[in-house]
Parts: C-alpha cells; sequence; structure tokens
C-alpha cells in the first residue's frame, strides 16, 4: 500500500484527536518528566502530533522540540503551545528520513512507533535514532502488547466549541498474524442539525511487537543498557495485562 495513504491525520483527523487528548490528559506525563529531568542536551520527541505531551514538558521546563509527518497535527502542537506562552521548535518530517543529530534524549510515546508497519523499515528507523542520540543518548519507546492486534473497532463522539457533533467510526479491516499488522478504516464526520457537512476517511496501519523481540531488535541496531517495565512503573517488570510496555535503551557513549 502507498505509504502516502495511510496514517496521514488529515485536518479532521487532527481536530478530533485534538479533542480526545488535549495537553496533558494523559498519563505518561509524570514517567517523562522524572526520566528525562536532569538530562544535558535536547530532547526530541518523534511523532509530535498535537503536542500534548511535548508541550506538557515544555510546561515543566524542558528542553524539547519533536517533528511529524502530519501538516494539520503541526499545526495544532503550535496552536497549543503558543496558546501557553511557548515558542515551538519542531519540523515536519518521517521516521524514516528525520534528522536532528546530537540529541540527549528521544523519545516515542504511546504506541507511535507502531505506525511503522514494515518490520525492515521499523529497524531502519531504530538505526536513525541511535544516530540522531549524541553518544551515551537515550532512547525511550513506549508499545501495548500484542493484544493489540485484536482492539476492537467501535463509535465515538465528542462536541466541538462551535457545538458541531464529530464522530469517529474505526474498523479493522485486515489483520496479518504473520507480518503481526493490522488495517484500520477509520471515519472521521462533523455533523450539525442532524445533516453531515465533512467526512474523511482515514488508513491506518499498525505492526505490533512482542517483548523479546523488540528487546533483540535494540540490540541488534547497537543500543545498550536495554530496560523495559510495565504501565510506566520503572523497575517494575512487564506483567501480562499491563497496558503498555516501557522500553529504554542507550546509545553507546
Amino acid at each position: 500500500m502507498a505509504a502516502q495513504t495511510v496514517n496521514r491525520y488529515g485536518r479532521l483527523c487532527a481536530e478530533i484527536y485534538d479533542l480526545d487528548k488535549p495537553v496533558g490528559s494523559l498519563f505518561d506525563g509524570p514517567y517523562y518528566q522524572a526520566r528525562l529531568e536532569g538530562l544535558d542536551g535536547p530532547i526530541l520527541e518523534a511523532g509530535v502530533g498535537n503536542g500534548r505531551l511535548m508541550v506538557a514538558l515544555l510546561d515543566a521546563g524542558l528542553r524539547i522540540s519533536g517533528f511529524d509527518a502530519s501538516p494539520d497535527m503541526l499545526d495544532r502542537c503550535r496552536a497549543n503551545a503558543e496558546g501557553r506562552g511557548h515558542a515551538p521548535q519542531f519540523f515536519q518530517a518521517r521516521f524514516q528520513d528525520f534528522e536532528a543529530p546530537g540529541q540527549a534524549a528521544i523519545l516515542v510515546p504511546t504506541s507511535t512507533f507502531t505506525l511503522v508497519d514494515n518490520f525492515h523499515e521499523a529497524m531502519a528507523v531504530l538505526e536513525r535514532f541511535r544516530d540522531q542520540l549524541a553518544p551515551g543518548g537515550l532512547l525511550l519507546v513506549d508499545l501495548p502488547p500484542l493484544s493489540f492486534l485484536d482492539a476492537p473497532g467501535g463509535i465515538r463522539s465528542w462536541t466541538a466549541a462551535n457545538g458541531d457533533l464529530l464522530t469517529l467510526e474505526s474498523r479493522q479491516v485486515r489483520k496479518d498474524v504473520v507480518a503481526q499488522t493490522r488495517l484500520n478504516h477509520d471515519r472521521y464526520e462533523r455533523w450539525r442539525d442532524g445533516r453531515l457537512l465533512e467526512t474523511e476517511l482515514e488508513l491506518f496501519a499498525y505492526r505490533a511487537w512482542g517483548l523479546e523481540e523488540f528487546a533483540m531488535a535494540l540490540a541488534r541496531t547497537g543500543f545498550a543498557d536495554i530496560e523495559v517495565c510495565g504501565n510506566f512503573r520503572p523497575g517494575r517488570p512487564p506483567r501480562s495485562g499491563d497496558g503498555i510496555f516501557n522500553f529504554s535503551a542507550r546509545r553507546p557513549g
């Protein structure tokens, strides 16, 4: 499938994402703040989206920038950052071709890495992360369990500031248990007074990872000091039933 047709995050999708995940709304902020405080050097978020994490970390006084492939998401990020008094530093790029050398840390939060849905591309992206880190630099990646492949679809709704009804219908249309991938069709719609004003179809392609598989991928791509915890609890090994696994690794110094 052509790369430009998947994982696009268009304008209506970005608007709904911003309503669903406003700045500081998720529970990973304190984890990242604790892991990143005291680092000497720049910090980069890969796949910054609407800035829901990056802006919260800017609020905490961290020196962080980011990138995203979606211009509509970056518009949301800019508005959220400037609305809180920040002059955000970010740029448009893909995982496969971004350049930001000398980073003290790179973070890839909340399942973002699953959007690289091809194994060999994902390995190349890990190598790029390594190369953009300074010696001794820290990589933080959050991944869902393999049950992510069976995530249910459904319909959700939000109310926009002007009263419009915004809806999302998510449907899994393909799953490949060998490649550990799934494809979703997500339909975003805007309604007013019972009339459909706007619709946007997004195709999202994902790849899930096993715990040992990803640890070996990090080692194979040159990382050291590889650790993993469960549910944002450093030092606590992953458990069956955890909703997220938190990996950390370093570029050798």
